[in-house]
């Protein structure tokens, strides 16, 4: 497949990246023109100094990776990185309100977040694994309603998690996608051939600590 590379977020979250790891990402990134990194808030103006130059994007986390910040502290946290240069927010949804069937909470807390991220993208984390069917067609309804610019599969923090999911893509394409929303599948994503196969499921972004490996099985097409 032509272009994988700009469907690819090179990413590094692991609490204990130092700036040599975050370093490394970045310099992979500009060698193989990814869409971006995606960085914790601390390496956010790091990433954005060493970037500016080029055309490869900043992308970090709020909220993240539990989804148990008020409203008010994750508009503060996406104030900031904005300042420091974020291009992209990436948000995890009120996995408890919606768990508790507290529907208008969730959507309250992601306009909050969506109006805070002003004319940036925001990408919406479900957390798959933690959610059934209906409960991830529901999510993707909510985010499609605050306005969001995307839905995530997941944060790749969830215990013995599978991640991004073919089925699960699927059926977050078919829902948001009437809508204008685009999907970002993330989470256990190793090499190409998964890749490819969350790509034809409708994943336009692909988030993951293995982009290298992914554009290394480009060579054997």
């Amino acid at each position: 497949m032509e272009n994988i590379n700009k469907y690819i977020e090179h990413t590094i979250l692991k609490p204990n990246a130092s700036t040599i790891d975050v370093e490394k990402v970045i310099k992979e990134a500009l060698e193989y023109d990814f869409f971006g990194v995606c960085v914790n808030p601390n390496y956010v103006k790091f990433a954005h100094d060493n970037l500016s130059k080029s055309n490869v994007k900043v992308v970090t986390v709020v909220n993240f990776p539990l989804a148990n910040n008020t409203s008010d502290m994750t508009k503060y946290q996406i104030e900031r990185v904005l300042e420091y240069g974020a291009d992209e927010i990436d948000t995890v949804i009120n996995i408890s309100a919606l768990k508790n069937k507290d529907y208008k909470q969730v959507e309250a807390d992601l306009i909050v977040t969506r109006r805070a991220c002003a004319n940036h993208n925001l990408k919406v984390i479900l957390e798959t694994d933690l959610l059934t069917k209906e409960e991830i067609k529901l999510a993707c309804e909510i985010a499609v309603s605050a306005g969001a610019n995307f839905v995530k599969t997941s944060t790749g923090f969830v215990k013995n998690g599978i991640g991004a999911q073919i089925e699960d893509v699927k059926l977050m394409y078919e829902t948001v996608s009437p809508y204008g929303l685009n999907v970002k599948a993330s989470g256990g994503i190793k090499n190409y051939k998964q890749a490819i196969d969350l790509i034809n499921a409708g994943a336009v972004r692909l988030g993951t600590s293995s982009g290298v490996e992914i554009m290394k099985g480009t060579e054997n097409v």
